[in-house]
This record gives C-alpha cells, sequence and structure tokens, in this order.
C-alpha cells in the first residue's frame, strides 16, 4: 500500500503542472490516477509516516452517525474538520476577536498572530462544547458527507439512506450494479463548508469478497490521501462484517491529485523512508450493525509507523 502512494507522490513531483487553487497555496497536480489495494494483505495505513488510526475511525463513525456538527469529533479530540467551522464563525457578524483573515497561512508566518490563533481557536472550541445553540449556529459544517451517507434531501421532502439502502442491496442483490452512495448533491453544494472531496463509492461482490471503488474529485497527497485509503478500507471491512463477506480490494480513483506547494519539503522527506508491514484491523465480532459501533470497537494491531511528518492545512 505505501508503495502504490509512495509511487503517486513521486509521479506528481515529475509530471506535475503547476496550477493555482482555491486556497491560494498553490499546487503540482496531475489529473486522473488509479491505485488498488488487496485489504486481504494488511490494513492499508500508510507505515512511512504516522496517521492517527484514532482520528480515522472517528472521523467515519461521524459519517455513520449522519453528524454533521463538530461537537461530537472535538468530544473525541479530532480536530480535522475545526477550521472549517472556525472560518464561518469568524467571518460572522458574533465574531469580536482580532482579524484572522486568511488565517492559515499567516499562522506559519507571524509568531504573535500564531498565538492570538490559537486562543481564538480554543475559545471557539469550547464555546462549541459547552453551549448548545453556538454549537447549532457554529458548529455545523452543512450538508456535507453524513448528511448526503444518511439523510439525502429529496424534491419530495423525504430522506434517502444511503447506507442503509447499499447495505440491503449487498445482503439481498450482490450482483446489482446499482451499491453506489454519492456524497455529490449539486443543490446542497453552497451550504457545505467544503463541497466533498471524495464524492461517489460503488460496491461489488465477487465470490464472497467485498470491494470498493471510490472516486475522489481532490486529493491532497500528502494530507488527505493516506486519511482517505485508510477510511475507505474502514468502511469496506464494517461492511462486509455486517453483510457476512471477506474483503475484497479497496480501488482508489483519483481526479485532480496534487501536492500543495508548502507540503513539498515533507513529501520529499517522506519518499526517503522504506515501508513497513501492513498492520491488522480487528473489530468487535459482537457487534452486527456498522450502526452500533463505538470507538472502542475498532482497533488497529502492529502498527509500526516512522515519526511524524508536519505540514499545514490549505483551507
Amino acid at each position: 500500500m505505501t508503495q502504490q502512494y509512495l509511487d503517486l507522490a513521486q509521479k506528481v513531483l515529475d509530471e506535475g503542472i503547476v496550477k493555482d487553487d482555491r486556497t491560494g497555496t498553490g499546487t503540482q497536480s496531475i489529473f486522473g490516477h488509479q491505485m488498488r489495494f488487496n485489504l486481504q494483505e494488511g490494513f492499508p495505513l500508510l507505515t512511512t509516516k504516522t496517521t492517527s488510526f484514532h482520528l480515522i475511525k472517528s472521523e467515519l463513525l461521524w459519517f455513520l452517525h449522519g453528524d454533521t456538527n463538530i461537537r461530537y469529533l472535538l468530544e473525541h479530540d479530532n480536530h480535522i474538520w475545526d477550521e472549517w467551522a472556525f472560518k464561518n464563525y469568524i467571518e460572522s457578524d458574533d465574531y469580536r476577536g482580532p482579524d484572522m483573515t486568511d488565517f492559515g497561512l499567516r499562522v506559519l508566518e507571524d509568531e504573535v498572530f500564531k498565538e492570538e490563533y490559537k486562543k481564538e481557536m480554543k475559545d471557539f472550541q469550547n464555546k462549541v462544547l459547552e453551549d448548545d445553540d453556538f454549537a447549532e449556529k457554529y458548529g455545523s459544517l452543512g450538508d456535507v458527507y453524513g448528511a448526503q451517507w444518511r439523510h439525502w434531501q429529496t424534491r419530495r421532502g423525504e430522506t434517502i439512506d444511503q447506507i442503509s439502502n447499499v447495505i440491503d442491496l449487498i445482503k439481498n442483490n450482490p450482483d446489482s450494479r446499482r451499491m453506489i452512495v454519492s456524497a455529490w448533491n449539486p443543490e446542497d453544494i453552497p451550504s457545505m463548508a467544503l463541497p466533498p472531496c471524495h464524492t461517489l463509492f460503488q460496491f461489488y461482490v465477487s465470490e464472497g469478497r467485498l470491494s470498493c471503488q471510490l472516486y475522489q474529485r481532490s486529493a491532497d497527497i500528502f494530507l488527505g490521501v493516506p486519511f482517505n485509503i485508510a477510511s475507505y478500507a474502514l468502511l469496506t471491512h464494517l461492511i462486509a462484517h455486517e453483510t457476512g463477506l471477506e474483503v475484497g480490494d479497496f480501488i482508489h480513483t483519483l481526479g485532480d491529485a496534487h501536492l500543495y506547494s508548502n507540503h513539498l519539503d515533507q513529501i520529499n522527506t517522506q519518499l526517503e523512508r522504506e515501508p513497513g508491514k501492513l498492520p491488522a484491523l480487528v473489530l468487535n465480532k459482537e457487534k452486527n450493525s456498522i450502526f452500533d459501533f463505538d470507538m472502542e470497537d475498532i482497533e488497529i494491531e502492529n502498527y509500526n509507523p516512522q515519526g511524524r511528518i508536519k505540514a499545514p492545512i490549505a483551507v
């Protein structure tokens, strides 16, 4: 797994086109790439840098709960969505603190601003955790993944639970070619803090094994892609568990696959490292439905990654 990921990174360094982007950071980018991981060979969690499985499983459970408010994530010490919610708050009329414009870049360049940012972010996180009204207004990220997966809104005012529906198809019509979940809902894009990067995934059953293919329109190779691979591998394992199947392959199809210009030193450090043995996933076999799983029901064993490599997130 790790080698396929490193090969992608090297390809973008060698062949990528320099492009501007929404965040103003700049990228090197290629369009169209595919990786295939045999989940029988181990759980595809990156070994050439430490990747937090705690963050991966808490985010996936958040999606599966149909939740779109960062309070659940904060309760589980997961801060990967904080910046998008914080951005909505500091751009609102309710914000009374110091100017936080372009905080993503300014944090890197100004130590005084960095301390101000930490203070304002901590205050924001505490308000989301402690104040129900504030959490409802500013902890919400709009109709992002959880809403689309579990509560897709129809024109008739009804909702569609795509995850439940796809599990039902896998159990009762495993040869179906319609085992698809879409997070890309054009009507809801304007209300989302961030339009879905991993937009559509499809399941496939063959010889008692469940495979999953993800189409990802936008792929942040250094920070995002390792999480995406592990998250959808975990989702495949969970659904295979509920449906009585073994796991097959996870196929990751990328649209715009890019390295941000402020991640180039980090990815070169990672490319100097040798991949290690993949860890093993352990699920609580007493849980039958994926919706019943809690954090303690999902563990990873024999994960021996190399050290962390820090990099800024582009918001």
